[in-house]
């Protein structure tokens, strides 16, 4: 197995479009990955090599689907995922991790849907253009850790692969990944970004949402933390997102939920706790309504998957 990077963003006050991780793999006929959720897009581009995602939609049905070199997926938020290398084939990637106001609307220019995730183009040169950017954003900046998944960090590859570029490089790369992701869609000519106050709002929510899930924040308060009416913060999310902010907060809490279900052995009444619920029939109730089994169900079909 050849060296892995991995790059962690710190906070950045972006607003249009917000990374979060990047990294690089070389994986063996063994890996694979989840089942897991999580609370941002993930995408990866498959260099060589091959695998399998088994993806999962709200109301519990499965899509499975075999993606090669030169493709990629995309993970949504909140969606439950596995992912392994093909045994004879495994694949090597490059992935990114993003979010933002944009990100929605990028994603969708892409024609990249839960039930199409799968990326292709028959553009070498797009496709190239997209590995490039990815593996830049995956590369860690002087003074950060590169480390060989089977050796102790390795001097020569640090002065290798390490760069000096600033987070605005990086950014400049994330946007070339996000021109990379919609071109070959052809949908991608008939949408044009119109950013507003209504996005600044936005994100000032998320960022309350993702800082606050833990406490009993309502409505109310996250609309008080961007300075506006409550109806006014209501509009906006319908507008947006299709959803109201009560509908985005029980989905962001059970997304945390799920992964410390996966993660930890927390009872689910001690999870329930740490995502906001007090009461445990609520708590499942919400999980139910966000993933379409009870966190205690949810619990033990991981269990299952984990047994040999």
């Amino acid at each position: 197995m050849k060296p892995g990077m991995f790059y962690l963003f710190q906070n950045q006050n972006y607003l249009d479009l917000k990374p979060y991780q990047a990294g690089y793999a070389d994986n063996d006929g063994k890996a694979s990955f989840g089942p897991a959720a999580r609370n941002h897009y993930l995408f990866h581009y498959v260099i060589s090599g091959a695998g399998t995602l088994l993806s999962n939609e709200k109301d519990g049905k499965e899509h499975q689907f075999y993606i090669h070199s030169g493709q990629g997926f995309m993970i949504f938020p909140f969606q439950l995922t596995t992912y392994w290398a093909d045994e004879a084939h495994p694949w090597e990637y490059v992935w990114i991790e993003f979010d933002g106001v944009f990100a929605p609307e990028i994603v969708k220019r892409s024609g990249l849907t839960i039930e199409a995730p799968v990326y292709s183009s028959s553009d070498k040169t797009i496709t190239a253009g997209m590995a490039e950017a990815m593996f830049e954003l995956a590369k860690p900046t002087v003074g950060t850790s590169y480390y060989d998944v089977k050796m102790k960090p390795s001097a020569v590859a640090l002065n290798s692969v390490q760069t000096e570029e600033t987070q605005f490089y990086k950014m400049s790369r994330l946007y070339q990944f996000a021109d990379c992701l919609i071109r070959p869609s052809a949908s991608a000519k008939r949408h044009d970004f119109n950013g507003s106050m209504s996005d600044y709002y936005l994100q000032t929510a998320f960022s309350y949402i993702e800082q606050n899930f833990m406490d009993p924040i309502t409505v109310e308060s996250i609309a008080e933390c961007c300075n506006i009416h409550r109806n006014q913060l209501l509009k906006i999310f319908k507008n947006k997102l299709k959803k109201g902010p009560q509908a985005y907060l029980i989905e962001y809490r059970m997304s945390k939920a799920a992964q410390l279900l996966a993660t930890t052995e927390l009872s689910v009444n001690e999870i329930g706790n740490a995502v906001g619920y007090l009461n445990q029939l609520h708590f499942s109730r919400a999980f139910k309504s966000v993933y379409g089994v009870s966190p205690t169900q949810y619990k033990g079909q991981l269990e299952r998957l984990s047994e040999p």
